[in-house]
């Protein structure tokens, strides 16, 4: 649910407004209605704004309410001066939302004010049409969701756990840059404190943990060396450990390191970060709580948008391989995947039940268990941010997850790390292009298409949306601008 300000803009005379007051009235009546029949708390204005000065006393009356979108609704003509005003007022993202009616003339007064703005470098967006059409509510609905999520993103802080993996300078990201880009505050953890706190849970506890994996997941493939109950245990308090750290340190999103100090000399935190990221653990349903393999904060970063757009678990996986008898990539990544992704259902159970626990592989030689599953097929949307000579871009594409009949699945499990997870991805763009430009290992997904909340995202936080693909030219004739 998102909170909006809406801002009734009028014409500047009073002899118009007198003519004019009942239709503008009705016309934000009618849109504050759409909003909240969606879900969306909205606070009207208790004044049109018709002059200089309930531009800004109006505007700051909506401030107030520390809305996560403000809306100025131009159904009729409306003064320029008043939308810059207003805006001038209103922090947060902007969206300009006009009538199309040849009685009442509120698309100029949309063009002049968003004219205007441009003049000012105010970003802003613009939708407009007939309410009643689903489409102009949905361009409406997808700026109001992107706004909500780069609100939540404000203020939050994301716990580093660990510094950077393996030397990758894509997993690691300027603290600076993130608080005035993103509003993001990073909280830095040595790996020390999973190891230390990962005596603090009962073994009640963590027994109780491991028999519900037992008995829930397709297999637990023991071994006695890299695999034993007890290793699986370690694994279990690793993930209470983080639990401890996030409560403590008010995290909203996290990463961890792993490798190689843990990996090599602890455990693998497989089974801590898959169901970190799961809406489910063994003790019942939770929020998910994004958290990042390798401490990847563009990664996390990424993720937390998707989630916050979405409320979806969020994918993170490496870009193993591409099979181009097929035109799909695996993504494969050392137990990371929620298992959520494994049947997408409701019910844990139903998705454990494609999940498999086995021996960690020669990588981590510290053992435990690879969370293992293959995700089920549908439709996707994926995305990454990156940064470009420190520019920040969000790379997006449309696609999906396959999958096929078990042979084939083994076989092309198997032609990387069976062990690990796996997603089949067919993306709409081709390998060609995708390999030239993709800006890191590491990709992000969730179910369904959100390539126009990305693009208001992108936009709202003043960063590149760079589109892959059938999502390249977004945003083209679709009824809606949005002007940096």
């Amino acid at each position: 649910m998102a909170r909006i300000g809406l801002l009734p803009v009028t014409d500047g005379r009073d002899y118009v407004q007198r003519d004019v007051h009942d239709h503008v009235e009705r016309s934000a009546a009618r849109l504050a209605g759409v909003l909240r029949d969606s879900g969306h708390e909205v606070f009207v204005s208790p004044e049109q704004v018709g002059s200089n000065s309930l531009a800004v006393s109006q505007a700051r009356w909506v401030a107030d309410r520390h809305p996560d979108i403000t809306i100025l609704h131009h159904s009729v003509w409306t003064f320029p001066h008043f939308t810059a005003l207003a805006a001038e007022s209103t922090p947060g993202p902007l969206l300009l939302v006009a009538n199309i009616d040849p009685r009442f003339p509120g698309m100029v007064g949309m063009l002049a004010g968003g004219g205007a703005l441009d003049q000012l470098g105010r970003t802003h967006a613009r939708a407009w049409g007939d309410l009643e059409d689903p489409a102009v509510r949905e361009r409406i609905l997808t700026h109001v969701r992107a706004a909500s999520a780069v609100t939540g993103l404000r203020g939050s802080t994301f716990g580093r756990v660990g510094g950077r993996p393996m030397g990758m300078y894509t997993a690691t990201a300027n603290t600076d840059q993130w608080m005035r880009t993103f509003g993001v505050d990073v909280e830095e953890i040595d790996q020390w404190e999973v190891v230390r706190r990962s005596e603090n849970a009962g073994q009640k506890r963590v027994t109780a943990a491991r028999e519900w994996l037992e008995k829930h997941a397709a297999a637990v493939h023991y071994d006695g060396d890299r695999l034993t109950p007890q290793l699986l245990e370690r694994q279990i308090r690793t993930y209470y450990a983080m639990r401890e750290l996030i409560d403590e340190w008010n995290l909203d999103f996290s990463g961890i390191k792993g490798q190689p100090e843990l990996t090599a000399n602890f455990c693998t935190m497989d089974v801590a970060e898959a169901f970190l990221n799961d809406p489910y653990d063994w003790e019942g349903p939770k929020d998910t709580h994004v958290t990042s393999t390798e401490a990847d904060m563009d990664a996390a970063l990424t993720m937390q948008i998707l989630k916050l757009l979405t409320g979806d678990p969020v994918l993170f996986a490496d870009v193993r391989h591409y099979h181009a008898d097929k035109d799909v990539w695996d993504l494969c990544n050392s137990g990371q995947h929620a298992t959520w992704y494994a049947a997408r259902s409701d019910d844990p159970a139903e998705n454990m039940r494609h999940v498999s626990l086995h021996p960690e592989v020669f990588y981590f030689p510290a053992g435990g268990a690879s969370v293992q599953h293959l995700a089920a097929p549908g439709e996707m949307t994926f995305a990454r941010l990156t940064r470009h000579d420190g520019a920040y871009r969000m790379h997006v594409m449309r696609g999906g997850f396959e999958t096929y009949d078990e042979e084939t699945n083994e076989r092309m499990m198997r032609a990387s790390t069976w062990e690990w997870p796996h997603a089949f991805a067919s993306l709409n763009c081709q390998a060609e292009e995708f390999l030239s430009k993709f800006g890191a290992n590491h990709i992000h997904a969730v179910p369904g298409d959100h390539v126009a909340e990305l693009h208001a995202v992108c936009a709202q936080l003043g960063i590149r949306y760079d589109g892959f693909g059938d999502a390249a030219g977004f945003g083209d004739a679709r009824g809606e601008r949005t002007v940096a």
